[in-house]
């Protein structure tokens, strides 16, 4: 039983991680969207 704690906890750790890059990656192609390259933002 200890095996799939251990398991249900790496995963936990995996989704959270894989969560947090991709709001990262979000927040990045967001800021990038305001740069002075695109003419929509002027």
């Amino acid at each position: 039983m200890a095996f799939f704690k251990s398991v249900i906890t790496i995963l936990k750790t995996l989704v959270i991680a894989l969560g947090a890059g991709l709001g990262v990656w979000g927040g990045v192609n967001l800021m990038e969207g305001y740069g002075n390259d695109t003419p929509g933002a002027k």
